[in-house]
């Protein structure tokens, strides 16, 4: 029916402007991206509120929603409530074992946890010599590629698990992928940060090395209580058990933090609530986009890893990685016969179709760093670093000066070596 069509244009609206307001028009989005999301999710709910079988996918839709900005709510308050500062010498081997720290740890705070805990004495421990590729880098891996290990990580894989997919299954499937593409993007790492670093001048260097070194961390108790969310996480019953008890670490994690370690981390709501409005429109308009493609999978080629893993990035790269891993997950399980909202068909998938899983995994998280857009943390990370004056290249010279030269083939060995 031509209704069931029209329903997916809130979710393509949203998604559009997603990926064009921010840049375009960012005063106007960062006034009204609520109202936008809030409207567009209205009108797919009135929808499904007068269709036969529309009050099971919004409540499904909702218990989603509750779980996924449960966690991303209480890694972000308690890692705000950890402040890391360094200072001394910042050679690349420095500079790449703070990168593999900051990927690794990126799977227990989430890309946009990590990326806000490291981001800031990244900085400042290269203050003397900073360069654009520098936080780009930091972008390839701390805001994307690190956080490919858990659900944890990063919101795609996140949705995964919620959907049924048990939580160590993508470290089983993906730690050869990750620690290939995390080597390879080290090593050219060192040979841009070795050839700067050895433009510094020699008054320069005395300076950095007059500094000394120390790394003074704050804020102990919040490892603690990121613990104890971890192991909510594995909790499934009985049914928001998990979601209470990480609420509640995120509540205790807020008033047992000192206001000088937030004040230092420039600690504030703003970036969560963003995160909040937008996802609620997402969960909700996406509901008829995944109905059509798990009713048409076959006809869209979901059924054909190649097309899954190139279609899946780049749609990732300029609209969001976690509504295109939903879209792709629930088409390619549609291509079988199964349907995304029953946990033992997930599961059934993740055994039978691995290689669906991880191609759809890989995609959504790795080609999340082709763009500023492609992943929350991206932007929020350019923010920081301007502030701190760093001369970041806007959104094409981005492209065509890092992503596309250095992502775009290494991604093409990825695909080559272990999916095609």
């Amino acid at each position: 029916m031509i209704q069931d069509k029209l329903i997916i244009l809130p979710f393509i609206i949203l998604l559009l402007s997603l990926a064009l307001f921010p840049v375009i028009y960012p005063k106007w989005w960062h006034r009204n991206y609520p109202k936008l999301s809030i409207s567009l999710a209205v009108i797919v709910i009135i929808y499904y509120l007068f269709s036969t079988d529309g009050i099971p996918k919004l409540t499904h839709a909702i218990e989603d929603y509750i779980s996924f900005i449960a966690l991303l709510f209480s890694l972000f308050v308690v890692s705000g409530g950890i402040y890391i500062k360094t200072r001394g010498k910042s050679t690349p081997f420095r500079n790449v074992i703070l990168l593999a720290i900051g990927s690794a740890i990126s799977n227990l705070f989430g890309t946009t946890g990590a990326s806000m805990l490291l981001i800031r004495p990244y900085l400042e421990s290269n203050k003397y010599r900073i360069r654009p590729f520098h936080v780009i880098f930091f972008i390839f891996l701390i805001g994307n590629i690190g956080g490919s290990l858990t659900p944890i990580g990063d919101p795609p894989l996140l949705l995964g698990f919620i959907k049924g997919v048990p939580f160590f299954w993508v470290l089983e499937h993906l730690i050869i992928v990750w620690l290939f593409t995390i080597a390879a993007l080290m090593l050219v790492f060192w040979v841009f940060d070795f050839i700067n670093y050895k433009k510094v001048s020699s008054s320069l260097q005395h300076d950095i090395d007059e500094e000394g070194e120390k790394v003074r961390i704050r804020g102990y108790k919040n490892l603690f209580l990121l613990v104890i969310i971890i192991g909510a996480v594995l909790l499934r019953e009985p049914k928001f058990l998990r979601e209470i008890i990480m609420l509640a670490t995120a509540v205790v994690s807020y008033k047992i933090t000192s206001k000088e370690i937030h004040e230092s981390n420039h600690f504030n709501f703003e970036p969560i609530k963003e995160v909040a409005y937008l996802f609620f429109g997402i969960f909700v308009t996406m509901i008829p986009a995944l109905t059509y493609m798990s009713e048409n999978s076959k006809a869209l080629g979901l059924d054909n890893l190649n097309s899954v893993f190139w279609y899946s990035g780049i749609l990732t790269s300029f609209l969001d990685n976690a509504p295109t891993y939903m879209n792709f997950l629930t088409g390619s399980m549609g291509a079988y016969g199964l349907m995304i909202n029953s946990a033992q068909d997930v599961l059934r998938f993740s055994a039978e179709y691995p290689e669906f899983l991880k191609t759809i995994s890989i995609s959504s998280v790795f080609f999340g760093a082709m763009t500023y857009i492609g992943n929350a943390p991206n932007f929020m990370i350019k923010s920081i670093a301007e502030h701190k004056g760093v001369k970041m290249p806007g959104f094409f010279e981005y492209m065509y000066k890092y992503s596309l030269i250095i992502l775009l083939p290494l991604f093409f060995f990825v695909w080559v070596i272990f999916i095609k």
